[in-house]
């Protein structure tokens, strides 16, 4: 009888320790806690990149269909004002079927971090083809005449093309190991992947015209590309972060080639960059207190809005 009832409160006592660690581990696991793990650094770097993300929807929708976000998917812009100087390009089949497709990834980019974080309002954007001539006009030194005009056809519009997804999947890049929250980090990851593949896409299409001339200017395709690489790493200001798609032999993976269809260190990993570098870059004046550029009245959100 004794024996009995001590099995019985071992018993009793194992199956207690038993549901104790079910819902210690159910509490921890929980969503509700993970979401205290997840700090406010977290969400301020899950939304800087909205600016980005709105660039590049409202650059391919209107390169591919002539309308943005106000048509498509008005909810997502919380009411900020309409890009300025967009308008549809004029595209060979292909290359507007591939923008098509980059526009609608976009809209779904958009999506996927305000379900994460608040968000904010899209910033006013100057994607005008004056906005883009400047751009070329810095790159090079001079002025182009007559201006550089990323609409006009296929060739302008992909090598405006280049100057956007690179620029975000480096921020994602430099974003990743500074998040807490494994909800957090999974976002950007998915979000890198594909930002990545369309700067591939983008790259290959280049690539495959690498030595063609771009009229009426007498340049070729990878020096367009190479000079606005040189760009964006002189206003970034943290030295060699970007390359074009030609580099000397010593540069090229492995010290092997001169070819350079993917961007990347010398362990041919892709390079990373801060919010304040990306600021310099999309503002054009190397500087993230001086808005200008593709975004004349500044970005948008808590870390942007540090600097003006």
């Amino acid at each position: 009888m004794a024996i009995t009832k001590v099995r019985r409160s071992l018993l009793v006592s194992m199956v207690m320790v038993f549901f104790f660690n079910v819902h210690h581990l159910q509490v921890m696991s929980s969503p509700h806690k993970e979401e205290k793990s997840c700090t406010n650094k977290d969400r301020k770097l899950l939304e800087f990149p909205l600016n980005l993300e709105y660039l590049e929807a409202e650059f391919f929708l209107f390169g591919a269909l002539g309308f943005g976000l106000d048509k498509v998917a008005p909810n997502l812009t919380m009411g900020g004002p309409s890009p300025l100087g967009a308008q549809k390009a004029n595209l060979d089949p292909l290359t507007r079927d591939v923008i098509l497709q980059f526009a609608w990834q976009e809209v779904g980019h958009l999506r996927a971090i305000k379900k994460r974080v608040k968000g904010f309002a899209r910033p006013q954007l100057d994607l005008s083809k004056e906005s883009f001539a400047n751009v070329m006009d810095k790159a090079f030194g001079k002025k182009f005449v007559p201006p550089f005009n990323p609409y006009a056809n296929s060739y302008n519009y992909l090598i405006a093309s280049y100057l956007v997804p690179y620029v975000g999947l480096t921020g994602y890049v430099g974003a990743n190991p500074k998040l807490k929250c494994p909800s957090s980090r999974k976002l950007v990851a998915g979000l890198l992947g594909v930002e990545s593949g369309q700067d591939a896409v983008i790259r290959a299409m280049l690539n495959a015209r690498a030595s063609k001339i771009v009229h009426p200017y007498n340049i070729t395709v990878a020096a367009f590309t190479n000079k606005i690489s040189e760009l964006r790493n002189k206003l970034g200001k943290t030295g060699l972060k970007d390359e074009g798609l030609m580099v000397r032999k010593a540069d090229g993976a492995e010290g092997k080639v001169i070819g350079n269809v993917l961007a990347g260190d010398e362990s041919s990993l892709s390079y990373d960059r801060t919010p304040e570098e990306i600021l310099r870059i999309v503002y054009g004046s190397g500087n993230e207190s001086i808005p200008g550029g593709f975004y004349p009245k500044g970005a948008n959100g808590d870390i942007a809005k540090l600097y003006y």
